[in-house]
């Protein structure tokens, strides 16, 4: 008696369930319109979720801390714990530390990264994870290119060399360049790199024009020069910083340097969605 009872509002239940689950399904299979990059703001440090058209996630750097996982739950859908990529530019706190609980709680299907070593818990922690998870490792260096499909790649623009292995005494100047292209459309990552880096890439003639320019090392003075500006020539910038931060992040000569462009600070803005179809720019 009590089950026919509510019986009708069992079956609603289920009904309600089964609803869910194929809407769930659907959004899953039905490809993105736009390629999403999402610049995170992870306090004082770097962060980027890119989503492909065949919905390919990839992670770029982790932020600090583990405020990252909050972040990343606005922007993956909440039963979705698995990242195709990881991409770790270099093995400083402010990039690596929030890595390592994205890697405590996702399943990643590959890690790249130069492979330079660093004497710290927080990078030995890193690495204990991808093996201990068996996770695939991509050595990052130029020519090397990640293929998102629908003609989406991210090209590695440098180091130029292989590092794997090696000990730095300069973990920023061995930061990863790349460059995300997507039709006409095409994004600068510049990691930590300071201007004798920015200096060899333009001395080597490498291609760095693009429409958007992640600005380096959280807009220190030690980067973004006016000759590396000019081979870039964007059209907008887009400066990871924290709120209020002790180190006075962007310095006013980098913001006036940068004075025609459109600038976006995730301290100022929080998060910042940008969409494209691979000739728009759209900002969300």
């Amino acid at each position: 008696m009590l089950i026919r009872k509510y019986q009708g509002k069992i079956l609603l239940g289920l009904l309600v369930i089964t609803i869910v689950v194929w809407i769930f399904v659907f959004q899953e299979s039905t490809p993105n319109k736009f390629l999403e990059i999402n610049f995170l703001d992870v306090g004082q440090g770097d962060a980027i979720f890119i989503e492909s058209l065949n919905k390919q996630q990839m992670l770029i750097d982790g932020g600090p801390d583990a405020s990252i996982l909050e972040k990343l739950g606005r922007v993956m859908n909440f039963y979705d714990h698995y990242i195709d990529i990881v991409l770790l530019t270099h093995p400083e706190q402010d990039h690596i530390n929030g890595l390592i609980e994205v890697l405590k709680r996702y399943n990643v299907g590959e890690i790249v990264f130069t492979g330079t070593i660093r004497d710290t818990a927080q990078y030995q922690e890193f690495i204990n994870l991808i093996k201990n998870k068996n996770i695939p490792i991509k050595i990052a260096y130029q020519g090397e290119k990640i293929d998102f499909g629908d003609g989406i790649n991210l090209n590695i623009l440098y180091p130029f060399e292989n590092l794997k292995n090696q000990k730095l005494s300069d973990n920023n100047n061995s930061s990863i360049v790349s460059k995300l292209v997507y039709k006409n459309f095409e994004l600068l990552l510049t990691g930590d790199i300071e201007k004798s880096v920015e200096n060899k890439l333009i001395k080597e003639k490498v291609n760095l024009t693009a429409d958007v320019i992640k600005i380096a090392h959280h807009g220190s003075k030690t980067s973004t020069s006016e000759a590396f500006l000019k081979a870039v020539n964007a059209i907008m910038a887009v400066i990871e910083v924290g709120k209020d931060n002790k180190y006075g992040h962007p310095h006013q000569e980098v913001l006036d340097r940068l004075k025609n462009l459109i600038v976006l600070q995730t301290g100022i803005e929080g998060n910042i969605q940008l969409l494209t179809d691979g000739e728009r720019i759209i900002k969300k």
